[in-house]
């Protein structure tokens, strides 16, 4: 479960970073 965050969450992450800083 770790792993996975790191390899495609950070993706999801990413995406609602953006949508906060809009």
């Amino acid at each position: 479960m770790s792993r996975y965050r790191q390899r495609g969450f950070t993706l999801l992450e990413l995406m609602i970073s953006l949508s906060i800083l809009r």
